[in-house]
């Protein structure tokens, strides 16, 4: 297997890996099934869904940038030039 179908394959295995993560921060936090809820879990829960949010755009990112390796597309890259301190505070 080239490297470039091992980078396709890798990309579709992102996108499978996104959806799961759509799937948890979708989940209820509470459900009927519990009277009493702990401030505790009620947090982790939370947590756990900010973080399943956070990577599922963390690879998305990731996935875009290999698309674009692939096909060989300039990366946006923003060059630096130097500015004084009233140019840079000029708009």
């Amino acid at each position: 297997m080239s490297s470039k179908e091992t980078r396709k394959n890798i990309i579709q295995a992102g996108r499978k890996a996104v959806e799961e993560l759509i799937k948890v921060a979708e989940e209820k936090i509470i459900t009927n099934t519990e009277d009493d809820v702990s401030a505790d879990r009620l947090k982790n829960a939370a947590a756990t869904k900010k973080l399943a949010i956070f990577d599922a755009f963390e690879i998305l990112a990731r996935i875009e940038e290999e698309k674009n390796m692939l096909e060989e597309k300039p990366q946006n890259t923003k060059e630096k030039s130097f500015k004084g301190f009233a140019e840079g505070r000029s708009r």
